[in-house]
């Protein structure tokens, strides 16, 4: 007779597979387009490449990290016809890999707890949670995190691979490179992964094309659903002249124009940076003071992941399936911990998800068209995403006070100890 744990981790099986059909159907049939990045973007990246011979990344500058091409690439493996088909199929097997490594297969009650949430997460996010590069970074990540204790350098080399296909699983590295002990195997691996596509890249001739993504990225405008784009959209609700929405056709992407753009466009990347500086201050602080380092692994990695988001002139819906992975990883230490402090971020993604997913397809055009109804819906999203922000910061404070530390485990430990006798498993 199977047990409770058994039949829950049966069920969250068969819950994930149907519920990315469920994601997959409305990437082909919804209203909106949301598959339109595979379909036109990534397509004709892939014909160019096998039509022509001209890679982007190696013989052309690029948007993304070279690795972006192994996934894309990959999409057209049964023809240019099928790439939609291929690309959720691609991801499905990815996740269904990424949920193995988090439940063990089935074995960790932490990890099947963390699944179920994982699945709620998904279905509130909608289309977009698989209809994008995003989803294959996300799914690589999770495996990356949850073999950082067992296994420090092949998650090193794991996360940076994820970090060669979309440069956000680089907070997670750095959030492992300031909680764990195991920090330089962590950081060798990485960097000798780093060094590795730099150098098959340049062997392919692709000169300074390999890190133009760094440069794509800093010249963009304010996209129209970044935090900081709230200004100028609710001006254009209140008719203030010369302020619009338009369509920037070399980034592909929709961006706010008006009074003080161009400095706010210049002002949010270094202003990133001194949030993640602080970020990275308070983190090491945390670590110093005794917590527990998978603690400060989870908090340190959902403040760097929520300020990427936040404080960030470039946003897109498919941002927020980044949270899943922090997230993730919150839970499984809050089981081994015997804590709750991450039911708080738990909450907010799925809201944030769901506050998303309104949005995004199926009444874009019109935020498109100002509607004060979705500038609301996007901005009451963009301030829980400030509130998540300035949760974990303050999570990480409290770490690092030493009334908070009873029960959270040995000073600079890389292994929690579990608060309850029945977790008994590490919590990544």
């Amino acid at each position: 007779m199977l047990t409770r744990h058994e039949v829950s981790a049966f069920a969250l099986w068969l819950s994930f597979i149907a519920v990315h059909l469920v994601l997959g159907l409305l990437n082909l049939n919804a209203q909106g387009l949301p598959l339109g990045d595979v379909t036109i973007v990534y397509a004709r990246w892939a014909e160019q490449a096998y039509a022509s011979g001209v890679v982007v990344g190696v013989d052309t500058p690029w948007v993304y990290p070279l690795l972006a091409l192994v996934p894309i690439l990959a999409s057209v493996t049964f023809g240019l016809e099928h790439i939609a088909a291929t690309w959720l199929t691609l991801v499905m097997i990815l996740n269904l890999v990424a949920l193995g490594f988090l439940t063990r297969w089935g074995r960790s009650r932490a990890g099947v707890f963390a699944g179920w949430w994982w699945v709620i997460f998904l279905l509130a996010l909608g289309p977009i949670a698989v209809g994008r590069i995003d989803a294959v970074t996300v799914a690589v990540a999770i495996v990356g995190v949850r073999l950082l204790l067992m296994k420090p350098r092949v998650a090193g080399v794991i996360l940076a691979c994820a970090t060669w296909i979309k440069v956000w699983p680089a907070a997670l590295l750095l959030a492992a490179f300031i909680a764990l002990r195991e920090r330089w195997t962590i950081a060798i691996a990485a960097a000798a992964t780093t060094a590795t596509v730099i150098v098959f890249a340049l062997l392919a001739g692709s000169e300074w094309n390999v890190f133009t993504f760094i440069a794509e990225q800093t010249n963009r405008g304010v996209q129209i659903e970044s935090p900081v784009a709230a200004i100028w959209l609710w001006q254009i609700v209140a008719g203030v002249s010369d302020t619009f929405i338009y369509y920037d056709s070399t980034i592909l992407t929709f961006q706010v124009a008006g009074a003080g753009v161009n400095t706010a466009a210049a002002v949010m990347t270094p202003l990133l940076g001194l949030v993640v500086v602080g970020i990275v201050g308070l983190g090491f602080r945390a670590s110093r003071s005794g917590a527990s380092a998978m603690s400060v692994l989870s908090m340190v990695s959902l403040a760097l992941i929520s300020a990427l988001i936040t404080v960030n002139k470039v946003g897109s819906p498919q941002f927020i399936s980044w949270l899943a992975v922090p997230v993730v990883l919150g839970l499984l230490v809050d089981r081994a911990e015997g804590s709750s402090r991450f039911r708080v971020p738990a909450t907010f993604g799925v809201l944030l998800a769901a506050l998303t997913h309104t949005v995004y397809p199926y009444l874009y055009h019109l935020l498109l068209g100002a509607s004060p109804a979705l500038i609301a819906i996007l901005t009451l999203r963009n301030l829980l995403l400030l509130a998540l922000l300035v949760w974990s910061i303050v999570g990480i404070v409290r770490l690092a006070s030493p009334r908070i530390q009873v029960g959270l485990g040995a000073p600079h430990s890389s292994h929690p100890t579990p608060a309850r006798p029945t977790s008994k498993e590490p919590a990544a």
